[in-house]
């Protein structure tokens, strides 16, 4: 039984694969997980209608959610089509109680688009990042925004591993010239260099971060960090850590920095011509936080006259980026779609946490501190420790122009 009359949950998701749902999976099971590094325990639905490692993130996949939520009585609407004013998210979103949505393929909740949706009263992120809610407006109208902490940390941090090393060997390359049928050797090897020994830093050591940290290590790299929440002196001899008060002084003897900190009013365009200009020439960045904390067009800048040796992550700002963005064609790139915390293993985590969330919210109970982002009209949980009041949405119009080939 709800503790809500019904409800309408609008969930916005991306696209099914072009060629059609998988027929087949190329592995039979992942593996079972029950708590997260910190010991926080894993999702605790009461049950679940998908089948772990499956494509869950698009909308045939729905999150698991339809059976779920339709049993109840509650009215289930899917869609990929999220931007612009005549897309189906505007259009469903003036009645919608729940609007569920993923970090990579969101749908924005402006101050224009909650001003619209006067029934709205819980937004929750599939997975970590809630910058795509204007949350001041969500503190002003009490809109509880919920995300699923710890999902898919992991997920990210060894997507961040692959594409540092990938940019450092200068992969990409490499593989291009099998596919073209070349062994062009002094080609491939002609920007390739070894991370050993390197100065490599991370800005903000929080889940994400400190995981990329610990898998790091091994390569023998020197390792650098800031935060404005240290960790503790044990774990900082642990890994051999060294702490600088401010990102400039990081980046100022940093040869690669992965930039792992939320999105919000005070990191927005953090890595802009100024700040790029005090980094290593020939440095390196690794973005998988999110995009709008580079200034698109000072990367691109620094690519081009060798201040930054390569660039590579796969945020992006609007997301989709249009397909004129210019980190698509940007020489010496490594960059994927916004992939590193969707993969089928991850998938699972946030489906299953995004359930947990709705039954605490429909049967009225309370959702997990952990999840919380905005409650009561204030930053609350997680978002008191990694947010800031303010929006961070501005200019995410500009999705619109993508077109999908």
């Amino acid at each position: 039984m709800s503790f809500f009359s019904a409800q309408k949950v609008l969930c916005v998701l991306y696209p099914d694969p072009l060629t059609g749902f998988p027929p087949n999976y190329s592995r039979e099971d992942i593996p079972a997980l029950t708590h997260y590094p910190d010991g926080q325990t894993m999702p605790t639905p009461s049950s679940i209608d998908f089948t772990g490692g499956h494509l869950l993130g698009s909308v045939s996949g729905g999150l698991g959610l339809e059976s779920f939520l339709t049993t109840r009585g509650h009215r289930f609407v899917v869609t990929s089509d999220k931007d612009g004013p005549d897309s189906v998210f505007e259009k469903e979103l003036t009645d919608a109680d729940v609007v569920i949505s993923q970090p990579f393929w969101p749908g924005y909740l402006t101050a224009e688009r909650i001003a619209k949706a006067p029934n709205l009263k819980l937004a929750i992120t599939a997975g970590i990042g809630s910058d795509h809610v204007d949350l001041q407006s969500a503190i002003d109208r009490d809109i509880t925004v919920c995300e699923v902490t710890w999902c898919n940390s992991i997920s990210v941090a060894e997507h961040a591993v692959m594409q540092m090393l990938a940019l450092v060997r200068d992969f990409i390359p490499q593989y291009g010239w099998v596919v073209r049928s070349g062994w062009n050797i002094a080609d491939a090897v002609s920007r390739s260099y070894d991370i050993e020994g390197m100065d490599v830093g991370v800005v903000a050591s929080g889940r994400i971060g400190l995981a990329f940290l610990k898998r790091m290590k091994p390569f023998d790299v020197n390792l650098h960090y800031t935060d404005r929440h240290r960790l503790s002196p044990e774990v900082e001899r642990e890994l051999g850590l060294t702490f600088h008060e401010n990102v400039e002084s990081l980046v100022s003897v940093c040869d690669a920095v992965s930039i792992h900190c939320p999105l919000h009013p005070e990191t927005e365009h953090m890595f802009n011509d100024d700040l790029i200009g005090k980094m290593k020439r020939g440095s390196y960045i690794v973005n998988t936080a999110r995009g709008k904390i580079c200034d698109r067009d000072a990367i691109v800048r620094a690519l081009e006259n060798g201040q930054l040796a390569g660039y590579a992550g796969d945020v992006w700002f609007p997301q989709p980026p249009p397909n004129d963005h210019p980190w698509r064609t940007m020489p010496n790139h490594a960059m994927t779609p916004h992939t590193s915390g969707t993969s089928l293993s991850a998938q699972a985590r946030y489906a299953a946490g995004v359930r947990e969330i709705l039954e605490c919210w429909l049967d009225g109970r309370p959702i997990r501190d952990e999840y919380l982002i905005v409650q009561g009209g204030g930053l609350a949980g997680t978002g008191i420790h990694s947010y800031t009041e303010g929006n961070a949405t501005g200019g995410s119009e500009e999705a619109a122009r993508f077109k999908q080939s």
